[in-house]
């Protein structure tokens, strides 16, 4: 469990277990509080990050090009 402790500005304090943070307000709902429990959820974005990598393989093919 994470609960916004306070707005700071951009910045979010939120308190979670045994540690506190500072979170890019921009990054959590418009309408958040202090004292508002929140849930942060992290996933990988796997299509984005095939296509990242085939940007960059055709950049190093452009640039050692034989």
């Amino acid at each position: 469990m994470y609960i916004v402790d306070r707005l700071e500005g951009d910045w979010a304090v939120v308190e979670g277990e045994k540690q506190t943070f500072n979170l890019p307000r921009k990054l959590l709902p418009g309408e958040v509080r202090e004292g508002d429990v929140i849930r942060i959820t992290v996933a990988i974005d796997h299509e984005a990050t095939r296509s990242r990598e085939r940007k960059v393989k055709q950049l190093m093919e452009e640039v050692f090009e034989d």
